[in-house]
């Protein structure tokens, strides 16, 4: 970055110009993306904005910052956690390095669950991070979540995008590993579990395996134990007719449903694929 830093005179042209220069020659992903990204956090404008006002000339202190963002940017620190948000099914939500990065993959969790929900139902959001599962099912739906996460700091995060989005009367969180200490029934259970094996962490991209929490990336054994865990005990907390929804990676989906006939032989599985044709969500009905 030392090559081409964002000058303080710098106009909005001037500084994406050096930044997505800076960010291409350090083989960024979304070097034009990132750049605008970052800028528009800081001037709290739309990314169109930025193309409307390019002779806009940015303060000093403006200019520091968007240079200390670009060079955090450039050791691969997500985007996210530079900015402390994400959007997910069409909200925001705030992040940190306590939470994963929720990921468009997920909606189809989202979408699935909404499919299923009724007037009056509980739903258990195992492992909620930021709490993007639960706040979006609140948000369109008339159900009742309960929350868990085993960290505490990703809680304080959920909390707050709770409080956001104004759904505290039908979201309530626990500090829970898995559903340990839950009891039903309930009417639907979700999750997006560890499910990346320790094997497979070494392959993923920097942004992912050197910043992003490791718990809730992988369970440390073979990225299907968590997901064995939520298949022993949900039995006993599922009302009949019930649904298990969870996540799954993009190959687990055969070892999913054959663990799922061992835990659960009388309940109806199966795999439902995401938009890109990858295994996505194991589904269940009881």
């Amino acid at each position: 970055m030392a090559k081409r830093p964002v000058p303080p005179s710098a106009t909005v042209k001037s500084a994406l110009t050096n930044a997505i220069l800076a960010l291409k020659a350090a083989a960024i992903e979304t070097p034009r993306l990132d750049a605008e990204v970052l800028l528009a956090h800081l001037l709290r404008q739309s990314r169109a904005w930025l193309y409307a006002h390019p002779e806009y000339a940015l303060a000093p202190q403006t200019a520091r910052r968007y240079q200390t963002l670009l060079e955090q940017r450039l050791r691969h620190t997500p985007v996210a956690y530079l900015t402390g948000e994400r959007e997910f099914f069409g909200l925001p939500f705030f992040v940190s390095p306590a939470v994963l990065i929720p990921r468009p993959e997920t909606e189809l969790l989202v979408e699935l669950a909404l499919k299923r929900i009724r007037a009056g139902d509980t739903v258990i959001d195992v492992g909620t991070g930021s709490g993007c599962l639960a706040v979006s099912l609140a948000v369109n739906s008339a159900a009742r979540i309960i929350a868990t996460d085993i960290s505490t700091a990703a809680l304080s995060i959920a909390q707050k995008n709770i409080s956001r989005h104004n759904v505290g009367n039908q979201v309530k969180l626990l500090c829970a590993n898995l559903l340990t200490g839950l009891s039903g029934p309930v009417n639907i259970i979700v999750s997006n579990p560890p499910y990346i094996s320790p094997a497979t962490l070494p392959t993923l991209p920097a942004t992912v395996r050197q910043f992003e929490p490791r718990r809730a990336l992988t369970d440390g054994v073979d990225g299907l134990s968590a997901i064995a865990g939520l298949l022993r005990v949900a039995p006993r907390i599922l009302k009949a007719g019930g649904h298990l929804l969870i996540e799954t990676g993009a190959s687990q989906g055969d070892a999913a449903l054959e663990l799922a006939q061992t835990h659960c032989p009388r309940a109806g599985f199966e795999i439902r694929r995401d938009l890109a044709g990858k295994d996505r969500v194991l589904v269940g009905r009881f």
